[in-house]
């Protein structure tokens, strides 16, 4: 019997979370260097996974599949292509800067009226997120696939909702209430979206027989599986709905900016940075494979949210007061180039969709990490608040410089090429969409540029003079994260090797091939070719 390494990388996480959340309360450190420590062995599987898989291979590799509720046709099935590769590995890298990141962020305030939860819960909540979302990459049981979907909302709900932001303008009670408010909108919207899901996820039993992604995709190519097509219409929307949620796409956004502002950075970076990725990697391995008509369909409209999300995302974020909060109306822009890509229906575009939720995930991770040690030192969230930070701490500057310039997608870091993918891809097919989403990409350097200017140059307020630059702790959590931004812009080869493949299976998925050039160009022998 082949080792079940999918099944393991998920579930070691799992335990770590058990383990730390049993580790007695006086032994707070303790519970965080076995939280570290956990999350550096899933990395290593993940790295394995990564050495195991063979991009020119099949498509599904690494596969388990065994039965569970088998009166229901439920089976505990997992296999990884080349896109949840590179989102598993970018799971499980996220996970211990994290963890490092936050490392004081849990810890009791006894200045406040009220004590926090126990340190040892909030990184237990952190690896049980991270198994989830693995196992969500990993299954291709719509069924399981449904349930750890819905089930990582309880975690971040309490991860939200019970460790806030410390550095809040109010008053303890009006902080609470506040966080409180953003972890019930964040579940509510959620449960929502994840109810239509279910509904659809019957649905399509009803039709199919059975919840096998697998089975599913070679029945509806074979054509032994007959699909009416308002039936598979509404099926894809009771799908795409919950995606776009998790996602966040506009107008379902609204949740995000709230859970993000109210969240400490580390749980912020979780939320955009791995969570939500889920929802767009969603859209690419389930509604294009399970609904290939039906998301040619929807393709039109699909694509103007796209844009509303990418112009208005960016024009939101260009306007606002709050460091934490321009991030999280960045990524909602950001996550509008990504559905762009993926229903852009060019392998171009798809291509760069994927390495944009890599790209996404690090760049961010980068900013608002570095965010997060600012506001900790000034205690304020407020871009009003800051002036001069580089000139009392350079080292902080230069990082949050650098995780800035990658949000505006600057040439030779690694966002620009994903960026430049999905821009290519759009624009092959769908002109004059590749034209407006540009807009965002203007805003982008505006609400980037203008964020730096305004805290960290300019005259040294009186309360930053005495800031310390980064920390030793917090060098090594932000200089991978800068390095891997660096290399992955001078040499993205090593991404797209592993996706590509998967990308033709899902341009395969929908019928589609790339738009071939519409200018003439010389050919060979002489003679003009089209």
């Amino acid at each position: 019997m082949n080792f079940p390494l999918l099944t393991v990388t998920a579930a070691v996480p799992a335990v770590g979370a058990i383990l730390t959340a049993a580790v007695p309360a006086a032994r707070r450190t303790a519970a965080k260097w076995l939280a570290l420590l956990f999350s550096l062995a899933t990395l290593a599987l993940a790295v394995l996974i990564a050495v195991r898989f063979e991009p020119g291979g099949d498509r599904y590799q690494l596969t388990e599949s065994r039965s569970w509720i088998a009166d229901f046709g439920v089976r505990y099935e997992l296999g990884v292509d080349g896109i949840g590769v590179v989102l598993i590995g970018l799971t499980a890298l996220l996970i211990p800067f994290v963890i490092a990141a936050g490392w004081h962020d849990a810890d009791p305030l006894e200045t406040s009226s009220k004590r926090w939860r126990p340190t040892q819960g909030f990184f237990a909540l952190i690896l049980m997120v991270e198994a989830m979302v693995i196992i969500s990459f990993e299954a291709t049981d719509v069924f399981l696939f449904y349930i750890f979907f819905e089930a990582m909302l309880i975690p971040m709900y309490f991860l939200i909702g019970g460790f806030g932001d410390r550095a809040h303008s109010g008053s303890d009670e009006n902080a609470a209430a506040q966080r409180s408010y953003a972890a019930v909108k964040f579940l509510l919207y959620n449960l929502v979206g994840g109810l239509i899901m279910l509904a659809a996820v019957i649905g399509l039993y009803v039709v199919a027989g059975n919840f096998s992604l697998q089975e599913i995709t070679a029945a509806r190519a074979a054509g032994t599986l007959d699909m009416a097509t308002n039936t598979e219409r509404l099926l894809f929307l009771g799908f795409f709905f919950a995606f776009a949620v998790k996602a966040p796409l506009w107008p379902l956004h609204t949740w995000l900016p709230n859970s993000m502002g109210e969240s400490t950075a580390p749980v912020a970076v979780l939320i955009t940075a791995v969570v939500d990725k889920v929802g767009t990697f969603a859209m690419l391995r389930f509604c294009l494979g399970l609904f290939p008509d039906a998301s040619k369909w929807a393709t039109p409209v699909i694509l103007v949210l796209a844009l509303i999300s990418i112009v208005y995302g960016a024009l939101v974020a260009v306007g606002q007061r709050d460091i934490k909060r321009l991030v999280a109306y960045a990524s909602i822009s950001h996550f509008g180039f990504i559905i762009l890509g993926i229903f852009a229906m060019t392998s171009q575009g798809q291509s760069g969709a994927t390495l944009y939720m890599v790209n996404h995930g690090l760049s961010t991770a980068a900013l608002m990490l570095v965010a997060g040690f600012l506001i900790s030192r000034r205690g304020s969230r407020l871009i009003a608040d800051y002036g001069g930070v580089q000139k009392v701490a350079p080292v902080l500057a230069g990082t949050f410089l650098i995780g800035g310039l990658a949000t505006l997608s600057l040439p030779g870091l690694a966002p620009f090429v994903s960026e430049f993918l999905v821009l290519v891809g759009t624009f092959a097919r769908y002109p004059v969409v590749g034209i407006i989403a540009t807009i965002g990409i203007v805003l982008a350097a505006l609400y980037t540029l203008v964020l730096y200017q305004r805290t960290m140059t300019g005259p040294v307020k009186e309360e930053i003079r005495t800031m310390p630059d980064l920390r030793l702790r917090e060098v090594l959590v932000v200089a991978p994260l800068i390095a891997l931004l660096i290399g992955l812009g001078v040499y993205p080869k090593v991404l797209t090797d592993i996706v590509n493949p998967a990308v033709e299976h899902t341009m395969s998925d929908v019928k589609q091939t790339d738009p071939k050039p519409e200018v003439a160009v010389e050919a060979k022998n002489g003679e003009e070719a089209k």
